[in-house]
């Protein structure tokens, strides 16, 4: 069981939504589309189901085009960021409504009913109505009503997105466990980095209505293919400066040379771009960091840990720290980096050198 996407995309009123793309999902995967709002995320999905038609491309389930087949004669489920029930009736009747247009007869439906009603732990609840329960209670609701199908292929457009935190914990904990039940196709759209890592499996990155990087999930993230992806797959975003390789030195912007060493000793002369994340900035300095000089913009305390907002020359970087740190707005702030956390891109922006601590992970 196959779903293949053959140089597909979408074109509405003269704008790109989404540009050509060659995708292939197989049987039994999670596969997380990660990228902005606007990326391309919920196109693409609505091309997978077939609720829009490519502009160019094919569309292939099991090697059958299906590119032009409407989304009732597909073997798909679709659920969305605003989850839907029928408030009037039971958690048994919502999940059974699928079935019933069917035309299932009521032993298999009854059986289907209970079996995917176990698997979502709604048992329990399986006679209250949607009002009755709580917000994950509904939201399980909503994709038991869509895994009972039975369908090949299950969509997710940020199915978690309007619930509170505690809740999205328990589902993005439960969905990998219901996805290895079911054996179908999974698709799950998200903007965040942090739910991709959690989720697990196949990992497409989109900007701007483009796959940027498709592959392993943690693969992509330890190794993105460019600085775009870099970007993407990271929350806040990836920090990044123009570096200089002559010799045996690397200068950082402006600033002053370091030796190459053996960090970035293999690199050509020339010109490029160092990117590091924000977790792997640090206000305190270790032998061997890179110092930099830099202005500080705000804080943002978030408990455990500060996002500290600096300025260096001009460009605006953001570090994750731990600790609460309750600094001044416009002082003069040092930050450091390990350089085995630093990743070199080419003026292309394709990657160079993957950062030493994402290889050896």
């Amino acid at each position: 069981m196959t779903l293949t996407l053959k140089d597909v995309s979408k074109v509405v009123g003269g704008r790109t939504h989404v540009y050509p793309t060659d995708l292939t999902l197989e049987k039994g995967t999670m596969n997380v589309l990660l990228g902005p709002t606007n990326a391309g995320k919920t196109t693409l999905m609505r091309l997978m189901a077939g609720l829009d038609v490519p502009t160019s491309g094919q569309v292939l389930w099991q090697g059958e085009d299906v590119t032009g087949q409407r989304v009732q004669d597909r073997k798909v489920a679709m659920v969305y960021q605003q989850f839907i029930n029928y408030p009037s009736m039971s958690v048994y009747d919502n999940i059974a409504s699928p079935l019933r247009l069917m035309g299932l007869d009521k032993a298999t439906i009854d059986t289907r009913v209970r079996e995917t009603a176990e698997l979502m732990q709604l048992t329990p609840q399986i006679e209250r109505r949607p009002l009755e329960l709580s917000g994950g209670q509904q939201q399980r609701c909503a994709l038991a009503r869509a895994l009972v199908k039975n369908a090949g292929l299950v969509l997710l457009d940020e199915p978690l997105a309007n619930l509170d935190y505690k809740l999205r914990e328990e589902l993005r904990a439960e969905i990998p466990r219901i996805f290895e039940k079911s054996g179908s196709i999974f698709v799950y759209a998200t903007t965040e980095p942090e739910e991709a890592l959690l989720l697990g499996g196949n990992c497409a990155t989109l900007w701007q209505g483009r796959v940027t990087q498709f592959g392993p999930t943690p693969s992509v993230y330890r190794q993105p293919a460019d600085a775009t992806t870099a970007r993407v797959f990271s929350d806040p975003p990836m920090n990044f400066i123009e570096i200089h390789k002559t010799g045996d030195r690397i200068r950082f912007g402006t600033g002053d040379d370091v030796a190459a060493g053996a960090r970035w000793q293999d690199l050509d002369d020339g010109t490029y771009t160092a990117g590091f994340r924000p977790n792997h900035m640090t206000l305190e300095g270790a032998d061997g960091a890179l110092n930099f000089d830099t202005t500080l913009v705000v804080t943002e305390i978030t408990g455990s840990e500060t996002f500290v907002h600096v300025d260096h020359q001009g460009t605006r970087w953001v570090g994750l720290v731990h600790g609460v740190r309750d600094l001044d707005a416009g002082r003069p702030l040092r930050v450091h980096i390990d350089p085995r956390h630093v990743y070199v891109f080419g003026t292309d922006g394709r990657l160079v050198q993957p950062a030493p601590y994402a290889e050896a992970a």
